[in-house]
């Protein structure tokens, strides 16, 4: 690993610390949620505002807040209700020399305080995708939480990132394609319209199995359909936008 820490940050021992970015690393665990392409590719795609603040809503150990570092010099906030990932989270900021731009915060989407309701310009969010099935109650519940609806759902996501954002203000978020539809009506349901989409497909002649969405809050009806985004090449390795999006490093 390449990569130096500007602060050494302590690491238990089923921890490690991944390289992100040439410049970036990151703490995490095999016993916890680690962040995978999703992250990335949301991180990628969301427009970043010129002025104001920024919010990534499901933060995990705070992977998009830190690749959006790389993007702008905007304060930028991260809410997940995970005390372990967070605290990974604010170990990996502190280690990349951070800490005045990035503030991660153990907490419930649901349960925002009023003092946050408009206070954003972008909400980003790579949310838990699935249903809750009683087989999953019984696995890693880390894992278990960020990737099914067991402490939020899709509409917990909508309601509390339109409550956020400002008006004019943006949702970005990555989900499963098969849930194009709700995201749609959900977003509307709360003065969020859709703007931008991009189809992400495993191989060319494959369908898409994921779907990047951006909402403007109280914006007009025009939707936006970026060229697809395709992640292997018929050898299995990624395709050329795939490496473009990852910066250099491929994991």
């Amino acid at each position: 690993m390449s990569f130096k820490p500007i602060h050494p940050v302590r690491v238990r021992d089923d921890e490690r610390i991944d390289q992100l970015t040439p410049e970036l690393g990151i703490v995490q665990s095999p016993n916890a949620f680690r962040f995978s392409m999703d992250a990335v590719l949301l991180a990628r795609f969301c427009r970043v505002p010129h002025r104001g603040r920024i919010l990534d809503l499901c933060t995990g150990n705070g992977v998009i807040p830190i690749l959006l570092s790389t993007r702008t010099s905007l304060p930028i906030d991260g809410l997940d209700i995970q005390p372990r990932l967070v605290d990974m989270g604010r170990r990996s900021v502190e280690m990349n020399g951070l800490s005045t731009q990035i503030n991660l915060f153990e907490g419930d989407l649901r349960e925002c305080s009023p003092d946050w309701n408009g206070r954003y310009d972008l909400v980003t969010c790579n949310p838990p995708y699935m249903p809750v099935s009683e087989s999953e109650r019984n696995r890693n519940q880390s894992v278990a939480i960020a990737r099914h609806e067991i402490c939020c759902t899709l509409e917990d996501v909508v309601r509390a990132a339109s409550r956020l954002l400002r008006s004019g203000g943006r949702l970005a978020m990555v989900h499963r394609a098969s849930r194009f539809a709700d995201i749609v009506t959900t977003m509307r349901r709360y003065r969020l319209e859709p703007k931008r989409v991009r189809w992400v497909h495993p191989r060319r002649e494959a369908e898409a199995n994921m779907v990047l969405v951006e909402a403007a809050k109280d914006g007009g009806v025009e939707l936006h359909v970026e060229s697809p985004l395709v992640v292997y090449q018929q050898d299995g390795s990624y395709t050329e936008d795939i490496h473009r999006l990852y910066g250099g490093v491929y994991s």
